[in-house]
Order: C-alpha cells, then sequence, then structure tokens
C-alpha cells in the first residue's frame, strides 16, 4: 500500500512540474502526461496486474469523453451533421483501411488477415487528444472542427465492426453469419434500453435527484448514469465509449445538458490525464532505440497518407483550406487503435515486435497531434492562404461607444440592421461565418466584422459596456447559449436582446442575465390572434 502510494506522489508531482513548466511555452497537458507516464515507467517497477488497473481506470477518461461529446450530439445535431458522420466518415475509414491493408500485405509481407486489421487500426484518429485541443481552442463547432467532431464519431462506432472482424478471424466454434446476428441482435437491445428506455425515464430520475437540492448527489446520480450505460453496452460486446456516447445524445435533448456538462468537465480531465499517462507508459525506449529509423519512416508514411486521404475526400465537398485543416486535425492514429492491437496480439494475428512497433508509431503520432493543431492556421497557410482583401478591415474595431452590437448576420440580422440605417442609428454586427462577411463587405455593408462572438475577449474588443444594447440573432443553440454566457460574465448593466426559437431555447439561457427573451414562437401567435381579433369582415 506504501508503495502505490509514493508511485501516486512521485506521478502526480512529476506531472505538475512538467505541465506548469510546458504551460509557460504555450505546450498543451497532453504531452505533460504522456512524459510523465514515460518518467513514472523508467523510476518505477509496475507488475503486470498494476497495469491492467490503471489502464481499465484510465479507460473511463475516454468514456466521460465520449459522454460529454454525446451532449453536444443530440438526435436532431446528429441529423444536421449526417454529411459529416456518415459521408465523410464512411469515406475516410473505408479508403484509408483498404489501402493501409494493402500496403501492409504487399510491402511488408504481413498475411492478410493481420494486414487487415493494422490496416482499419490506421484508419482512425485520436478522439482523446482532438476533441480536447479542439475544446481549449474553442474551435469545435468551427469548420474544419464541425467536420473533424463527425468523422471522429463514425470512427468510434466503426471500432464495433473492426473488434467484429477479429473475433471472425479467430473463431473456430461459431459461423460468420451466427456472429453477424448475434452483433445486430445485440445493437437493437442496447439502443433500445440506452435511447427509447432513456429518453422516458431519464429526465423524471434527474428531477427526482435534484429535488434533494445537493450538488454532490447529483453530480453521483450524473456518474451513476455513465457508468452504467458503459456497463450495459459492454455486456452485449460493445465498447464502453459507445455506451457512454449514447447515454450522452439521450440526455442532450433534456434541460439538463449544460449543468452536467459543467459538472463533469473536472472530473473527465482528471481521468483523461490519468489515460495519458498509461500512453507514456507503453513507450518503450529499447524498441524505440531497435527500431527507430522503421518507427520514425512509418510515422512520417502514415500521417502522409491518412492526410492525403482526407484532403481528397473532402475537396470535393469544401473549401481547400477547411479540407487541408481537417486532414491535419486527423492525420494521426488514435488510442482505439492501441486497443485493437493488444486484443490482435492477444490472439496470435500480430507478433510481438509488430504490436510495439505499432504501439510506439500511434503513440508518436498521437505527440505530435497537439503541435499539429495548435499550429493548424499558420500550418495551412503554406498550403492554401487565407483570403485577406476583403477581410482586413473586418477584423479591427474602430472604438465604438453608444452604439448598438448585432450577433449574426442571418435573414433577422439583415432585417434589424436595414431598420436602424432607416432610423440613422450606430451600429456594428459580428458575424463569425467569413463567407457572410465577405459577401456583406461586397454589398456595401461597412459595420460587419469577422468575429466570434461566443469568445469574451471578442464582446470586450468591440466595447460591450459602452453599447446601448447588444441584440442575438442566431440560430446555433450551442453559440446561443455561449454568446449569452459571456453576456452574463460582465457582470454589468447590458441591454442585452435575445431571439430563441422556442421554449427549450429560453429554459437554456433563461438562468442567465438577459434583459430581453423574445420567443419567436409566441411572439408570432400573439401577432396571428391580434389580427384575427381585429379583423373586420
Amino acid at each position: 500500500m506504501e508503495h502505490i502510494l509514493i508511485i501516486l506522489i512521485v506521478t502526480i508531482a512529476i506531472s505538475t512540474v512538467i505541465n506548469v513548466f510546458l504551460k509557460k511555452f504555450d505546450i498543451p497537458t497532453v504531452i505533460g502526461y504522456i512524459a510523465t507516464g514515460l518518467i513514472t515507467m523508467q523510476l518505477f517497477s509496475f507488475g503486470e496486474h498494476s497495469q491492467e488497473t490503471l489502464a481499465h481506470l484510465a479507460e473511463f477518461g475516454i468514456v466521460f469523453l465520449m459522454f460529454t461529446i454525446g451532449l453536444e450530439f443530440s438526435m436532431g445535431h446528429m441529423k444536421s451533421m449526417k454529411k459529416e458522420v456518415f459521408v465523410y466518415g464512411a469515406l475516410q475509414v473505408m479508403l484509408s483501411g483498404v489501402l493501409f491493408t494493402f500496403l501492409a500485405n504487399s510491402l511488408f509481407g504481413l498475411e492478410t488477415k493481420s494486414a487487415i486489421v493494422i490496416g482499419f487500426a490506421l484508419a482512425l484518429s485520436s478522439t482523446a487528444i482532438v476533441i480536447k485541443v479542439l475544446t481549449e481552442k474553442n474551435e469545435t463547432h468551427s469548420g474544419y472542427g464541425r467536420i473533424a467532431v463527425g468523422i471522429l464519431i463514425f470512427q468510434d462506432l466503426a471500432v464495433i465492426p473492426m473488434l467484429l472482424m477479429i473475433s471472425i478471424f479467430t473463431s473456430e466454434n461459431s459461423s460468420i453469419s451466427e456472429l453477424l446476428l448475434d452483433t445486430l441482435i445485440s445493437a437493437i437491445v442496447v439502443f433500445f434500453i440506452l435511447f427509447i428506455v432513456g429518453k422516458y425515464f431519464i429526465e423524471r430520475f434527474f428531477d427526482w435527484v435534484i429535488s434533494s437540492k445537493s450538488e454532490e448527489i447529483f453530480l453521483v446520480a450524473v456518474i451513476l448514469v455513465v457508468i452504467t450505460a458503459s456497463v450495459v453496452a459492454e455486456l452485449f460486446g460493445f465498447s464502453y465509449t459507445l455506451g457512454a456516447f449514447i447515454a450522452g445524445m439521450t440526455i442532450a435533448e433534456t434541460k439538463f445538458r449544460y449543468r452536467i456538462e459543467a459538472d463533469l468537465v473536472p472530473f473527465r480531465d482528471i481521468l483523461l490525464g490519468i489515460f495519458f499517462v498509461t500512453i507514456g507508459m507503453q513507450i518503450e525506449l529499447g524498441i524505440v532505440v531497435e527500431y527507430g529509423f522503421v518507427i520514425l519512416g512509418l510515422l512520417f508514411l502514415i500521417m502522409l497518407i491518412k492526410a492525403l486521404i482526407i484532403f481528397g475526400i473532402l475537396q470535393f465537398f469544401i473549401q481547400k483550406r477547411t479540407a487541408i485543416k481537417s486532414a491535419m486535425t486527423l492525420m494521426q492514429v488514435g488510442e482505439f487503435a492501441l486497443v485493437i492491437f493488444a486484443l490482435a496480439f492477444s490472439n496470435g494475428l500480430i507478433s510481438s515486435d509488430v504490436n510495439q512497433i505499432m504501439i510506439m508509431t500511434v503513440v508518436l503520432s498521437m505527440v505530435l497531434t497537439p503541435f499539429v493543431l495548435n499550429n493548424i492556421k499558420l500550418l495551412s497557410d503554406n498550403f492554401f492562404t487565407e483570403p485577406t482583401q476583403l477581410r482586413e478591415r473586418a477584423i479591427v474595431s474602430t472604438g465604438y461607444q453608444n452604439h448598438i452590437i448585432i450577433c449574426g448576420y442571418g435573414p433577422l440580422g439583415q432585417s434589424v440592421v436595414k431598420k436602424f440605417k432607416e432610423k440613422n442609428l450606430l451600429y456594428l454586427i459580428l458575424e463569425h461565418d467569413i463567407k457572410v462577411v465577405d459577401k456583406a463587405i461586397e454589398g456595401g455593408e461597412k459595420s460587419i466584422f469577422f468575429a466570434n462572438a461566443a469568445q469574451k475577449g471578442v464582446l470586450e474588443h468591440f466595447s460591450i459596456k459602452k453599447s446601448l444594447a447588444i441584440i442575438v440573432a442566431i440560430e446555433n443553440e450551442h453559440q446561443l447559449r455561449l454568446i449569452c454566457e459571456n453576456i452574463d460574465s460582465f457582470d454589468a448593466d447590458i441591454n442585452s436582446v435575445v431571439k430563441v426559437k422556442n421554449s427549450s431555447e429560453e429554459e437554456i439561457i433563461r438562468n442567465l442575465n438577459v434583459k430581453h427573451i423574445i420567443n419567436s414562437r409566441d411572439t408570432i401567435s400573439e401577432i396571428l390572434v391580434k389580427s384575427v381579433l381585429e379583423c373586420k369582415i
């Protein structure tokens, strides 16, 4: 027991010192955790049982990450992202998997079954690192961030048939048809339990829990739901993370979504830290020295091929600059590949040397990822320069005061601007879609700025405290909440007017310091009733 406590104290101390030092150079904590795992492994000897226990604990970091991702993606959101998930994601996994399988079989002489397992494992990217860094940079809902998240969701779903594939390759008793039928039946049961049942009982459960008026009990109840959903999925042969993701999607439909997300973030990040420590523990310096050039060559080849495939797919659907940013975001190999390699090795599909070489290659690709993501704008400029002809003027404020800030330049924003022009009122428009900004400037609009009002610094930059009012006229529910939270955080008497589509959106921002909430559905109803009552026949 004392030995374990010493290891724990030393690991936390190393992690703290390294991350404080790295943060001074704006290097992500992910790198610090991986370095901590590597150093700890050299200082102490871990038994196989200790490593396995730590790995199981670390896996729940990914579980809670997938749960919070699920909170961002309700069924309605998933429908709106069907192209990103089921078109871009499916094309990326299939093309990458087939090409890597061919290369593993033809260039490296691996037998077909081994080549297929390795090929499709390399098609996966790192959900843990990519989502964490995108969240820290507030880029999850950006153009390339949305595409990256969509592809990652499909990749996580694709893990299921990949694990099933290993079972098929190593099964001696069951036929392929039986395995596929069992998997289909299990999938239907899991979906029914977690989504259909959860949809009708989860909100009532949290209503009952919240009646206790205890933050502690509420958090425990959330953890209970996440772990239960994960275990249910695992019992039916699926991954823990799939169960957590479905549970998150279920809760995303309820009014507790934002509160749960805020409460879970610190808990999730601690467990994710443990996960990255275990990644560092898997680095064997002896293997790195012996096969160093092979590992570096594979690292360069895999990341290059993967980036080219993703860019090649996306360039036909979106702007080339967004496509290259998405490709660089996902060109690493992810944590689920490590799970697949471990299972394949234990079933005799790959040798020990191949397993270790692939682990080292995957870990190094994950280590490089935060540096790529933190410099993605600079890197993408080397391929496709961001257009600046119209945009240079649109990113600088001219020191407004006694003005009206309009967030969003959709149909409603344009209508409001038209009225303000008629009344000669001083206004400025904040719009984060650069296409809309460029089009508006081309059309002669001089008071539109390329900026994201969901970032507090942007509102400070445009003198929100000196404004007469701020109008929020956007359609994205997530951005709406973030903007209102930013307005509330100024702790000032700001005249804020927010348009919502329905009562659900109104409920989301009701607890914030918003002066006027305009529910478009109720407003239209009142106008219709008034028109009917005043109608003279």
